[in-house]
């Protein structure tokens, strides 16, 4: 087994970086730390977590067999703020629930289409 510092990051083929960088920053607080005239990468909230936005029009929103990816929630009450972040930085709903009492999940749509869980355990 080799060590690593686990997933270090995702690269989404988006629209328009920009937009993605204005939606993940404003519901995730993420932070640019790259930018080319094709890309942005970010800084997630985790210690290791990077996002790359590839600005790619055709394979935009296309999972390719990723059907999601995630981020958790420190505080299970925060489930109603992080569908309200999703909603007004322009994405969508698209299922929510508990898996069980007092673990609240969310499955939310990006601008391009990206479906991203945001739940608490």
């Amino acid at each position: 087994m080799v060590e690593t510092h686990g997933l270090t990051h995702l690269s989404l083929a988006v629209a328009d970086p920009q937009r993605s960088l204005d939606f993940y920053a404003r519901v995730f607080g993420v932070k640019e730390y790259f930018r080319d005239e094709d890309q942005i990468q970010v800084q997630g909230p985790g210690r290791f977590d990077v996002l790359a936005f590839e600005k790619n029009r055709e394979k935009a929103g296309s999972r390719a067999g990723i059907d999601h990816f995630g981020f958790r929630l420190k505080k299970a009450a925060d489930i109603d703020l992080a569908v309200d972040e999703v909603l007004k930085a322009g994405g969508s709903l698209l299922r929510r629930g508990e898996f069980a009492p007092g673990l609240p999940y969310a499955y939310v749509e990006d601008p391009d289409g990206y479906e991203i869980e945001i739940w608490y355990e």
